[in-house]
């Protein structure tokens, strides 16, 4: 016979008896009987099979001793066979013999077993969850088929108590299907402390109401984020053990010196953050490919201190370098997580967003600590060894960092963004999804040799080819923010401009090939984007009507270039913005980090003057 295992609860005896549920009677299958004695515990189940008790000594929390049964006499304390002949060996007990050392190894090996079991459970919940989200719309069909029925279901976490309608009142009361007894049997079960554990983790590390309080791209993100979370504990594990042996720790040096040299490069570190910080509007229009940047430079800052015990003299200049690399890389990865959370936030969440975002960033991290430092006892001071398991573990790294910001779908609109779908909008009349705009933005679109495009990506079925080529020749030849006296070069076009562009917060002209749009000190978020989707009309007028720009003065004029594309963008803006919200893009202004000129427009004599 197989091994029947049945869970048991285990309750410490009161002195007062626990007052009994009157709607609740024990099943007739089932008889649970309890005896306590002194501090004395013993809980006895009897079922058709043999009895299996559990007894423990004077403190019932100290030792306990579980006897298992297997097939029929097998396994009991006497240690005798079965009707099978195969000899019982009493089961697991709390008392047992061998050396001191052995036991702290079996320990140590049970320790460690649990927490990766542990670990492994977490990401299992992850991918269930997932499943669960997708699952969402099938699940309906079948709650609107039960709704239909006139059956109700009380949720009370992993209990499900079916609801129907009373036969003369008006109300719902309880199946009578499902008894006390069944929802007795529930919570001795496995699949009821699984649904336990189960909710237990999406109360910890997913936000309440997911999935729905949350946007789709969430879930891969948060799982490719704790895979490299995990990589990025070990290099650092990894550094920090390179980074003592140069100094001399493990040879016995003076830990002051040694405190000395870390202050000195931690210093350093701390200068560059604070010279970093002034670029910060770069990270919010390019934040996936700021944030992939910053992690290259921390992988970099490790790959340094690794190199440290191999120059030992040059501690503190290896040390600043990587000190300076680690601080800008924490400084950036700050700025551009907002980003990445704010948009997740589908119910305006941020704060719950963010903590449950910090809470897997522990779980990954605590991982990461304990493999690393499995990995650093392994290696030792051997450098080449170091070099080689620090190498695999970057591109571990690197490669779940690509995959997460792959899958994060931005909403907010930048150059890029905006001219694909103001591009898409004028060629084909309609605005097109967040998804495929994502896919087709690059992460480094100043640098197209490193641009990746995501692998079995489904193919986009509203942008098309034309789009993508506008909007990457829009974004080199856009300037926002030019000087005025840059691209006027008389007193006549700059009457004209300024008489054409009184009403709006942005002057916009062609000059050397360049869409330049000078900014007024009034200029919004707003006037930006509007000017944006004037500079996409233009560029779709020179290559589909083939009208080129002349002089201002001459654009400017009834019929001209600038004044009849200066009429289409004031008809037509408001109906690009519905559209583009109807799809989920945030329209209220442009995502931009313009050069910083700025003009007062003053009285202007007239052209014709």
């Amino acid at each position: 016979m197989g091994c029947a295992c049945r869970p048991v609860s285990l309750t410490r005896p009161s002195s007062a008896p626990p007052p009994s549920p009157a709607s609740v009677k024990p099943s007739p299958s089932t008889c649970l009987a309890m005896a306590s004695q002194g501090h004395g515990l013993s809980l006895k189940r009897f079922f058709c099979s043999p009895i299996r008790a559990i007894r423990g000594n004077n403190n019932p929390f100290r030792s306990v001793s579980l006897e298992a049964e297997c097939g029929y006499g097998g396994g009991g304390e006497g240690g005798g066979k079965d009707k099978n002949g195969n000899n019982g060996d009493g089961g697991w007990r709390g008392e047992g013999s061998g050396s001191s050392g052995s036991q702290h190894n079996h320990r140590h090996f049970l320790f460690f077993s649990i927490f990766f079991c542990s670990a492994a459970c977490s990401f299992c919940h992850f991918g269930l969850a997932s499943a669960l989200a997708r699952t969402s719309k099938g699940g309906s069909s079948e709650s609107e088929a039960e709704s239909e029925s006139g059956s109700v279901w009380e949720v009370r976490g992993g209990q499900w108590i079916a609801l129907v309608p009373h036969a003369y009142e008006d109300c719902f009361v309880v199946e009578s299907g499902i008894g006390a007894s069944s929802l007795l049997r529930s919570h001795f079960s496995v699949a009821h402390l699984w649904i336990q554990c189960r909710e237990l983790f999406m109360r910890l590390m997913l936000p309440e109401g997911f999935p729905e309080s949350v946007t789709s791209d969430y879930l891969d993100y948060s799982l490719w984020r704790g895979v490299q979370g995990v990589a990025s504990q070990i290099s650092g594990v990894l550094a920090t053990q390179a980074l003592l042996y140069a100094v001399g720790l493990g040879k016995g040096a003076i830990p002051t010196a040694a405190a000395i040299n870390w202050v000195l490069k931690d210093g350093i570190g701390y200068l560059s953050k604070i010279m970093l910080s002034k670029y910060g509007r770069h990270f919010d229009v390019n934040p996936k490919g700021w944030r992939l940047f910053a992690d290259f430079w921390e992988n970099a800052a490790f790959g340094m201190e690794m190199l440290t015990p191999a120059f030992p003299h040059l501690f503190v200049v290896i040390g600043a370098a990587a000190g300076a690399g680690r601080s800008a890389a924490s400084l950036i990865q700050a700025a551009t997580r907002s980003c990445f959370y704010a948009g997740f936030a589908a119910q305006r969440n941020f704060a719950e967003v963010i903590a449950k975002g910090e809470a897997q960033g522990m779980v990954s991290k605590s991982i990461g600590i304990v493999l690393g430092i499995g990995l650093a006892n392994c290696i030792g001071s051997s450098t080449p060894l170091s070099l080689v398991t620090f190498s695999a573990v970057t591109f571990v790294h690197m490669y779940c960092n690509l995959k997460s910001y792959q899958s994060i779908q931005l909403r907010t609109l930048n150059p890029y963004r905006a001219s694909l779908v103001f591009s898409e909008y004028l060629l084909s009349g309609q605005a097109p999804p967040i998804q495929e705009v994502n896919d087709e933005e690059p992460l480094f679109p100043a640098v197209p040799i490193l641009n990746m495009k995501p692998m079995n990506r489904e193919q986009p079925t509203v942008l098309s080819s034309e789009a993508k080529v506008a909007a990457a020749e829009i974004d080199n030849r856009l300037q926002l923010g030019s000087k005025l006296s840059d691209v006027v070069n008389n007193k006549e076009d700059a009457a004209a401009l300024f008489s054409l562009y009184g009403n709006e917060g942005y002057i916009l002209t062609e000059h050397n090939g360049r869409f330049c749009v000078v900014l007024k000190e009034s200029c919004s978020q707003h006037d930006m984007l509007k000017a944006l989707f004037h500079v996409n009309y233009l560029y779709w007028l020179e290559k589909n009507a083939g009208i080129e720009a002349r002089s201002a003065s001459l654009d400017c004029k009834p019929g001209g270039r600038l004044q009849m594309s200066l009429e289409y963008v004031e008809r037509e803006f408001n109906h690009v913005k519905n559209d583009g919200e109807s799809v989920g893009w945030a329209t209220d202004g442009l995502i931009a980090r313009p050069l910083p000129n700025r003009i007062r427009p003053g009285s202007v004599a007239s052209p014709n003057s």
